[in-house]
């Protein structure tokens, strides 16, 4: 870069300065979601052709755009929709020339070379299928999923982002809780988000971007966009998605992981729907290690519907999509308990001997029920094996919106709402364990053309997600009364007792979270065509808002040294929160993104 001005070197070494510290503070990210189809027309000789008329048509809403080559003959159609499209070719003293089924895919740059035979505009020629997805262009690590594989593979869950794991380099983290494991309405879920935790080319799960229609879809800790079902519904509203894993070009950011660019379906011409319902029954599943005699029962209902097709025939085009999740399942689990003889203080000599239970802990051995599947070698402690039901239900809505003013100008729009929530009895069966998840995500964008060769692009976005942990629902009476609490007022305290499963505490206890997360974002992209130079500008704006409600202790936490300095009442450490401490934590954040990039 160079800059000219009355104070020469010293502005230069300013703007210098200031370009490192943006390029240090902030990630350099733009959201072109669109694909190019670009390429040089030609004679029979070989010889470029300058100012022919190139006009690209969408062969399933008959939309079209219209640039001309410049004195090279090269010619650049950007930020065009995954689909596929037909490319009419025409030239003063030239024939017509036609090449149909170029399939575009998502953030894609398409080559399509055309050579013009001599003659009449009158005389046509048509080639069909030349273009069967290789992208000869684009420098960095790109593979697509299309619509088909979205739809048609068997997937657990139906979550679209399990195929991510069908590219090279990318992998789940296997140490996360995943859909159908207890663990999924574990407190973890909440702090480390409850989408599928992906590493791609070695990096952490939230170091990746996820974009829809050229938003930045991130959840609150960064990472993946999940339910509380730890999936990614909508596999009827994605068109196709990529996934870049590495080597992508200026354009894409936010980001030191993969880039994960999806793209919401379309309405066309014609109408087209879908309506269906998958089953899953543990009448089909076989008995595991876990399981007791009987296998827990599982049933899972994922049903729904979609709807597209045209509100004014090649202008206007609407879809709609819904699914719905209700789920049941039973969960085989096995708990750490004292035994009757420990519960009266008869204990192993390895332990101590016998010990004096003190009367002030007695009451709260009813929160540790009594072994039904045997004792461990020592005779203290007791196995408590027990069947429980998570259960769990989501509602995911998608709406899109294309309109197309004119050649020059068009708007599109998303509307995507997700709510889910899943139930699980703790450990001891003592009362529930509840997280709930809201999703609301808005994207706006407007193209416009201002001529052959210069095309802007604004588009606005808003994310929102509200999650919530809590506990509710006792099983046990006991877990609600306020007269087993250590502080006035409140339920029974947390109680972590070694050899025996943890207590997380009675109603209202641990865990106690509600995190609040908004991201207002605005984007303007630029491509200008320069003799056989594609030149990207882009500049990107995100606010973040955060407000956070946590509760870790507010019921107090005992720790204990032993279980024999549990039954006389000697705890190592007593922790609570304080009144004061319990406030919301507002937390704000603005993200500035500058890029440009010259295509040659």
């Amino acid at each position: 870069m160079d800059v000219h001005s009355s104070s020469g070197h010293s502005l230069r070494r300013t703007l210098n300065v200031f370009l490192l510290a943006l390029v240090s503070s902030c990630a350099l990210f733009g959201q072109v979601a669109g694909g190019t189809i670009q390429g040089v027309i030609s004679d029979p000789t070989g010889a470029a052709i300058a100012g022919a008329q190139v006009q690209v048509t969408e062969t399933s809403t008959g939309v079209s755009r219209t640039v001309s080559t410049n004195s090279g003959g090269f010619y650049a159609a950007p930020n065009l929709k995954p689909s596929v499209y037909s490319i009419t070719a025409t030239a003063q003293g030239f024939s017509r020339e036609i090449a149909s089924g170029v399939v575009l895919a998502v953030g894609a740059n398409v080559s399509i070379n055309l050579s013009l035979k001599v003659g009449s505009n009158a005389e046509q020629v048509e080639v069909k299928g030349i273009y069967e997805g290789v992208d000869l262009v684009t420098p960095g690590l790109n593979e697509v999923v299309d619509s088909d594989t979205i739809r048609q593979l068997p997937l657990n869950g139906r979550d679209w982002s399990q195929l991510i794991t069908l590219q090279p380099g990318a992998n789940n983290v296997r140490n996360q809780s995943a859909i159908g494991s207890a663990g999924t309405s574990d407190v973890n879920r909440v702090l480390r988000g409850f989408g599928n935790q992906m590493s791609i080319s070695g990096t952490r799960p939230q170091q990746n971007n996820y974009r829809l229609d050229g938003v930045s879809f991130n959840d609150y800790t960064n990472g993946a966009p999940g339910g509380v079902l730890g999936t990614i519904s909508g596999v009827d509203a994605v068109q196709e998605f990529s996934v870049i894993t590495t080597n992508y070009s200026a354009e894409y950011g936010k980001t030191s992981g993969g880039v994960i660019n999806a793209v919401t379906r379309s309405g066309t011409n014609r109408f087209h729907g879908s309506a269906y319902e998958f089953l899953r029954n543990s009448s089909l599943d076989a008995r595991n290690y876990f399981d007791g005699p009987k296998i827990a029962p599982f049933r899972r209902n994922q049903f729904g519907g979609s709807l597209g097709g045209p509100i004014v025939h090649d202008k206007t085009f609407f879809f709609f999509n819904y699914e719905g999740l209700r789920q049941s399942l039973g969960i085989s689990q096995v708990d750490r308990v004292p035994s009757a003889n420990a519960r009266e203080g008869i204990i192993s000599a390895d332990n101590g001997g016998n010990v004096t239970v003190d009367p002030a802990v007695k009451p709260y051995l009813a929160f540790w029920p009594l072994p039904n599947a045997g004792l461990d070698s020592t005779g203290d402690v007791g196995y408590y094996r027990l069947a429980v039901s998570q259960i769990g239900n989501e509602n995911f809505y998608t709406t899109k919106l294309d309109h197309h003013f004119s050649d020059k100008d068009s708007l599109a729009g998303t509307f995507l709402y997700v709510t889910n929530d899943l139930s699980q009895p703790d450990p001891l069966n003592n009362l529930h364990f509840v997280n709930k998840d809201a999703r609301t995500f808005t994207s706006i964008e407007e193209t416009h053309i201002f001529g052959p060769n210069v095309l802007n692009t604004v588009r606005f976005g808003f994310s929102r997600n509200h999650a919530i942990s809590t506990t509710a629902d006792p099983i046990n009476p006991l877990a609600g009364d306020a007269s087993f609490g250590s502080v006035p007022g409140r339920p029974a305290p947390f109680l972590i007792v070694p050899q025996w499963t943890n207590f997380y505490g009675g109603l209202g206890g641990f865990p106690n979270f509600t995190i609040g997360w908004n991201s207002f974002q605005g984007y303007d992209d630029a491509v200008v065509t320069r003799g056989t130079h594609s030149l990207k500008f882009g500049f990107a704006f995100e606010r973040m808002q955060s407000n956070n409600y946590m509760h870790f202790t507010q019921n107090g936490r005992f720790v204990y040294a032993s279980f024999s300095d549990f039954l006389t009442n000697d705890p190592l450490v007593y922790g609570v929160q304080l009144p004061s401490g319990e406030t919301e934590r507002g937390i704000r954040q603005s993200l500035v993104g500058l890029y440009a990039q010259d295509g040659w």
